[in-house]
């Protein structure tokens, strides 16, 4: 069958178009995902923080350490450092500030102790390290690190989590060098509640920051990824109580392909619902990105449940999620291109 000029010359066209169509397609979704230098989001617990029980003094102290957190992350990312190192050292300069509830500002226990929790975690290899409750280390964080690259183990607690971070040679610090009077005082404040039988749900002063942590994650100019969170815990905490800032899925979460995630909040909800790693299952069996994952964990799962709190994330093209359902949470992000840090809704 002889089939004529005139339709060859149509079918060529349809397929010429049909492959510059499926060209243009492919170089615009190319140019959508197309990986940022860097990236790195930090935040510094949520919870019942209001502008009407802030003054600008205040204020302005919370914005200033959030930017240094941020200049101190960029400074590593911009000349080619690792997200892990970026990630750490952040979370090292959030913990020696008194005005979060990690390392130097953490909140007191029942009993008037200071217990610390951390993780840290590397999207490209899925090594992590954590300690629970320890009392001397002076940077939790590092001794989360320590643990995931010179121990066999994910994750130490009290007694010989301390006695490792003494073995590797880790800053460690007397008991007091955690005391602040703040802190004591919305321990005191909590025992009085107690002793008034004040319902235990009921909501904290709002200096308390019932439910503050501080977290980082990262994207590196290699395309790796990385997240860390530390933590005091709970005002008042009981029975060496941890959370999920220091578990693995629950408040921390890195994986290369997906994105990085530290999470704030209630931290029993966080564990039952593994948020973290939540996070990362959604994008990657669902195909959300990380905005649609974030927000439908934290104002959707979490708050039918009676979950309060939030969580900050990084998907592995530097696109950035920090949803929250409490009235504010401390947080900022930082690109080669834009800088922001927020307090409030």
């Amino acid at each position: 069958m002889k089939v004529s000029p005139f339709l060859l010359f149509i079918a060529f066209s349809a397929s010429l178009v049909f492959s510059l169509v499926a060209c243009a397609g492919k170089e615009q979704q190319s140019m959508e995902k197309k990986r940022l230098q860097y990236a790195l989001v930090i935040h510094g617990g949520a919870g019942t923080i209001k502008p009407e029980n802030m003054d600008a003094e205040t204020k302005a102290q919370y914005e200033k350490a959030l930017n240094e957190a941020l200049d101190i992350g960029e400074g590593i990312l911009s000349k080619g450092g690792t997200a892990l190192d970026a990630v750490e050292n952040v979370i090292v300069y959030l913990e020696n500030s008194p005005l979060f509830n990690a390392g130097k500002g953490a909140v007191f226990t029942y009993e008037g102790h200071n217990e610390l929790d951390a993780s840290i975690m590397d999207g490209k290899t899925h090594k992590a390290g954590a300690v629970g409750g320890v009392t001397i280390v002076k940077n939790p964080i590092r001794a989360a690190r320590a643990v995931m690259e010179k121990s066999p183990h994910v994750l130490l607690t009290c007694a010989g989590a301390n006695r490792f971070a003494i073995e590797q040679g880790l800053d460690t610090v007397p008991p007091e060098y955690f005391y602040t009077q703040r802190r004591w005082k919305s321990l005191q404040r909590r025992l009085e509640k107690e002793k008034k039988k004040e319902p235990i749900g009921a909501r904290e002063e709002p200096d308390a920051h019932k439910f503050g942590t501080v977290g980082c994650v990262a994207l590196d100019e290699q395309g790796n990824l990385a997240a860390g969170t530390s933590t005091g815990g709970l005002t008042a905490k009981r029975w060496n109580r941890i959370g999920d800032s220091p578990i693995i899925g629950a408040g921390t979460y890195a994986d290369n392909a997906t994105c990085a995630v530290s999470c704030t909040g209630h931290g029993e909800y966080f564990i039952r619902e593994a948020v973290a790693h939540d996070m990362s299952a959604r994008m990657a069996y669902l195909g959300e990105s990380v905005q649609e994952a974030g927000e439908h964990i934290i104002n959707e799962k979490l708050k039918a449940i009676g979950g309060a709190g939030g969580l900050i994330a990084i998907d592995q093209y530097g696109q950035i999620a920090m949803p929250f359902n409490t009235s504010g949470m401390y947080r900022g992000y930082v690109t080669p291109d834009e800088r922001k840090v927020g307090i409030f809704k």
